[in-house]
């Protein structure tokens, strides 16, 4: 596990959070794959450049369900940058295989499109280039369709790395776009806008870490999740259980999000949870 100090509530550094600590709420923590869509295909890469086809994304959901999936994030991570429509029908096909929670983004702009994914068997959505072009519509979905509908995706990277001084610390920049566009926007300040505005999960993603089964950005999640009053799902990087040990006992996410660990079939879903649970981390075993 990380031993690097993490920025608690009040912008001061501490040590990582104990084991019970992070796991004092009792929930269960959820493992959720990810279904990275273009094309109509299941792809992966690294940093989102360089993607490769890893399958058929039905086959794909109904094997991570059977293998104990919590959730399933469905991405089209190419709908935002050519601009074009989600793959609706994909995405109902996909949802009729489904008895886990299945969130939907790429491609959203409007809540007429959310409210479209959620007729086609979404369970919440996912917005992110669309939210920081338009911060209004993380509180129109609120509104209309409930918090537990909203997830916030945030790609953060990092631009001023973490130095030997306790009195620096990083700063992660939000991007855009499939990775393609920095903001400038402090993502850390970007995540507690939106959760005031009603969005009920951030998903959470290190571009720095994406696709490179480096482990996930433990000070980065543990920034957010300390200090955010709505759940953080950690996305990028996983490696091996023991990084969704990490992730949950010393970062205090809620859930974590992979894909490449699990589209390689490195790991089973089944074999992160039965380390998980060796490691008195709760999760739901089917």
């Amino acid at each position: 596990m990380s031993q690097n100090k993490i920025l608690d509530r009040t912008g001061e550094f501490s040590e990582p959070l104990t084991m019970a600590e992070s796991l004092g709420s009792g929930l269960c923590k959820r493992i959720i794959p990810c279904l990275d869509v273009a094309g109509g295909r299941t792809v992966k890469g690294v940093k989102f450049q360089n993607l490769r086809d890893v399958g058929d994304p039905v086959e794909l959901a109904v094997q991570y369900q059977e293998q104990g999936a919590d959730e399933l994030m469905f991405l089209d991570i190419s709908a935002t940058r050519e601009e074009r429509a989600t793959v609706y029908e994909l995405i109902r096909t996909v949802a009729d295989r489904l008895s886990i929670p299945f969130t939907v983004g790429g491609g959203i702009r409007t809540l007429d499109d959310v409210k479209r994914l959620l007729d086609c068997g979404a369970d919440k959505v996912s917005v992110n280039s669309a939210a920081v072009d338009k911060p209004a519509l993380v509180e129109e979905i609120a509104i209309a369709c409930g918090s537990q509908c909203c997830v916030v995706a945030i790609d953060a990277r990092a631009v001023i790395a973490s130095c030997e001084s306790e009195s620096s610390s990083s700063v992660y920049e939000v991007v855009v776009r499939g990775g393609t566009v920095g903001t400038g926007m402090d993502a850390f300040v970007w995540a507690r806008s939106c959760s005031e505005r009603g969005a009920g999960e951030v998903l959470l993603t290190s571009f720095d870490a994406d696709g490179t089964l480096s482990g996930f950005d433990l000070p980065m999640v543990s920034m957010f999740s300390s200090s955010l009053p709505i759940p953080v799902i950690a996305s990028g990087g996983a490696r091996d259980p023991g990084s969704f040990v990490d992730v949950f006992a010393a970062a205090g996410a809620d859930a974590a999000l992979a894909a490449s660990i699990f589209h390689d079939r490195l790991y089973s879903v089944a074999e992160v949870k039965a380390r998980l649970q060796q490691e008195g981390v709760k999760v739901r075993i089917c």
